[in-house]
């Protein structure tokens, strides 16, 4: 009985982390600058990941494959939005500037330097 609610739970929640990873996988084709698509696939991309090692974690009868999935969906939360913001940082500091869409461009005043050393 609790394994067969485990397999319909573990199977919606696979189908769910499909469809977030298939609507990150639509915004990067679909969105119209870098730093839209970044956000796209960090976001959706993350959450669908994250969802799709823990319906390998709730299908495995196995602790060690459900630990290690538990690590995983850790580690991607932890670092997909790290990665993001450096990855953009430098991409704008090349010299990619944001669509003609974006209102707000936080980095086009330049900061005073300071006077201490």
């Amino acid at each position: 009985m609790l394994g067969d609610v485990l397999v319909y739970l573990g199977g919606s929640v696979l189908v769910l982390g499909a469809i977030f990873t298939l609507l990150a996988t639509i915004g990067v084709l679909r969105l119209p600058d870098l730093y839209t698509r970044m956000h796209a696939a960090s976001k959706a991309g993350a959450v669908g990941g994250g969802l799709i090692l823990l319906a390998v974690a709730l299908l495995s009868h196995d602790v060690a494959v459900s630990l290690r999935a538990v690590i995983g969906i850790v580690f991607l939360l932890l670092t997909t939005p790290i990665s993001a913001h450096l990855l953009a940082k430098a991409a704008y500091f090349a010299g990619l500037r944001p669509g003609i869409e974006t209102s707000l461009d936080e980095f086009t005043a330049e900061p005073k330097p300071s006077s201490r050393r």
